[in-house]
């Protein structure tokens, strides 16, 4: 962990697993990092580039929305992958948010992702680890080799990720009632469970 921590502070590219898939992701702060994984992914800039966080109290880091109706959605759900949209803070860099100023964050629930973040005391850059338009991978083995050869740094140790589904992302639009931007790993039936109204975004 310390050499990934220590490529990041440097303003580095890393890989590294979440509770989903391998990401490739850097300190979301820097503006240049955040530029350098979007080059790498090939990834379209009008395309928001996702953070993960290591505690709750790392929210504040992202956004200044603190409503109750936030706070239990997150609470019922975190740690875990649900991305939930929320106004970045406007200080973050623009490649974090959509052209509303919308970003998605949620706190990881893989052990190694969320202590980096802790460690590193801001919140990171967690996009799927593959060249736009690849497979994202759970597996070390199923990392395309171009990408490894392009990040900086690589964590490549247990514990993997869970694989399947990417996060779930969201987004709140009254107390009780989600739209649901992308289906992952919190099905809407488990959103639904919870007590919450839920519609389904269709491209």
């Amino acid at each position: 962990m310390h050499d990934l921590l220590k490529v990041m502070n440097s303003g580095g590219v890393v890989l590294y697993p979440t509770e989903t898939l391998y990401a490739v992701g850097c300190d979301a702060t820097s503006q240049e990092a955040c530029e350098k994984v979007a080059t790498i992914k090939g990834r379209a800039e009008d395309k928001p580039l996702p953070l993960i966080i290591g505690g709750m109290d790392m929210l504040e880091l992202v956004t200044e929305e603190k409503s109750s109706h936030l706070i239990h959605l997150a609470e019922l759900f975190w740690p875990g992958p649900l991305s939930i949209l929320v106004k970045a803070l406007p200080e973050l860099p623009e490649l974090l948010s959509d052209d509303e100023g919308y970003t998605s964050v949620r706190y990881s629930g893989h052990p190694f992702a969320a202590e980096l973040s802790r460690r590193m005391k801001r919140p990171l850059v967690a996009t799927s680890a593959n060249i736009s338009d690849k497979p994202s991978v759970a597996l070390p083995e199923s990392i395309d080799s171009e990408l490894l050869e392009l990040v900086d740094k690589a964590y490549l140790d247990p514990p993997w990720p869970r694989g399947n589904k990417p996060s779930t992302v969201v987004r709140l639009v009254g107390a009780s009632q989600l739209e649901v931007l992308r289906e992952g790993a919190v099905t809407v039936k488990m959103l639904c469970d919870k007590g919450y109204s839920v519609s389904v975004k269709t491209s």
